[in-house]
This record gives C-alpha cells, sequence and structure tokens, in this order.
C-alpha cells in the first residue's frame, strides 16, 4: 500500500502527463475529488514543489476552461434531446 505523499506524487503525474481534469483523475485512481484536490494541493506542496508547480499550472488552465467545457457539455445534452424527440424527424 502506498503512502499518501506516493499517491499525491502519482496523481500529480498523471495530471501533468494527461493534461487531466480533477475529476478525470479521480475516475481513473478510484479517489474522491477531493482528495485528488487535497493531495495535489496541499500535500504535494511539502513533498514535490516542483510538481506542484505544474499541477497547479494544469489546474489554472482546467479552471478557465471549464465554462467552455461545461457550455459544450449542455449543448450536448440539448441536441440529444431534441435528436430523441419524437417530434424530430431526419
Amino acid at each position: 500500500m502506498e503512502t499518501v505523499e506516493e499517491r499525491a506524487a502519482a496523481l500529480g503525474a498523471y495530471i501533468i502527463e494527461h493534461n487531466a481534469t480533477v475529476r478525470e483523475t479521480a475516475k481513473r485512481f478510484g479517489v474522491s475529488k477531493s482528495t485528488v484536490h487535497k493531495d495535489v494541493t496541499s500535500r504535494l506542496r511539502n513533498v514535490n514543489p516542483a510538481l506542484y508547480s505544474g499541477v497547479r499550472e494544469v489546474l489554472e488552465k482546467n479552471k478557465s476552461e471549464r465554462h467552455i467545457r461545461g457550455g459544450m457539455a449542455t449543448r450536448e445534452k440539448y441536441r440529444k434531446k431534441t435528436l430523441q424527440s419524437p417530434r424530430f424527424v431526419v
């Protein structure tokens, strides 16, 4: 079993390597989003400061793009709903 510090480093490396979001990382490692966030923002700073700075860059980029991803998800949701509507004929 790995330590909390090892997990924090593994999560940080995954985020940087895959340009992943906290949600994607949590799903991949089978932990909660809260755990990922706590590990990469608090614990990683003390364990590996260089890795921490790289993770911060990716998380800031994700944060600046989240409104775009949210809008795209909503658009897709309503597009699918329209296509499934019985009134819509192809």
